[in-house]
């Protein structure tokens, strides 16, 4: 999907970036269901509860529910007509940023139980793929790829990637919004992307109270 979720920086005006602070929302966000109903609509555009529910396997009550607690924390909207369950509602496409550093506890809690959820659901996309790649068009299994290495890094130089690495993924995310500017074969795909330490960092030894002692180490 997703709605152009990304954790960190942004640095693409044409789409509007939303930092969560409020716990609630990013609880609200970062539930299954309601994760499967974002890429429902925004995969086939706008949709009421009943025809999602068709799709994601739950009743459209249950759907109706999920999507008045998106709309609630603004991640889906009403697209307008209809009305009860029989209304369509759409995607709000913007990037999420979390995680910044200076959250308050139930904040770093709630973000670091939405950034696991998202990595599981990546990995299992990314497996569901590649159980099924080799029936995939060629063209799209000579395009696929999955990339991997390790470098020695300052963490200057690993918030430069970052950086580059961001731009890259939001290049088309407009598009997202936009089917217009979608050419002619293009298909809805996941990308993913992470730098991280590969070793814990070292610790700095522990001071001893005891004088004598830390002569006799020495």
């Amino acid at each position: 999907m997703r709605s152009g979720r990304v954790e960190g920086r942004r640095s693409v005006p044409e789409v509007p970036n939303r930092d969560l602070r409020d716990p609630r929302a990013l609880r609200a966000f970062a539930h299954p269901v309601r994760l499967r109903l974002m890429e429902e609509l925004l995969t086939t555009g706008p949709a009421t509860a009943s025809e999602l529910a068709e799709r994601v396997g739950e009743s459209a009550a249950n759907c109706s529910w999920h999507l008045r607690q998106l709309a609630r924390y603004g991640f889906v909207e009403e697209a307008g007509g209809g009305a009860g369950r029989q209304r369509p509602w759409r995607l709000v496409v913007q990037t999420h940023s979390w995680g910044s550093g200076d959250e308050t506890p139930e904040l770093a809690v709630a973000a670091d139980a939405a950034s696991e959820m998202l990595l599981e659901r990546e990995v299992a996309a990314l497996r569901t793929w590649r159980a099924v790649r080799r029936v995939a068009p060629p063209e799209w299994r000579a395009g696929a790829f999955v990339a991997q290495s390790q470098a020695y890094l300052t963490a200057d130089e690993l918030a430069a990637i970052h950086r580059e690495v961001e731009a890259l993924l939001l290049r088309y995310l407009p598009r997202l919004s936009d089917p217009e500017s979608r050419p002619p074969g293009a298909h809805l795909v996941r990308l993913v992307a992470w730098g991280a330490p590969a070793q814990p960092f070292p610790t700095d030894p522990q001071p001893t109270s005891d004088p004598q002692r830390a002569e006799r180490q020495s």
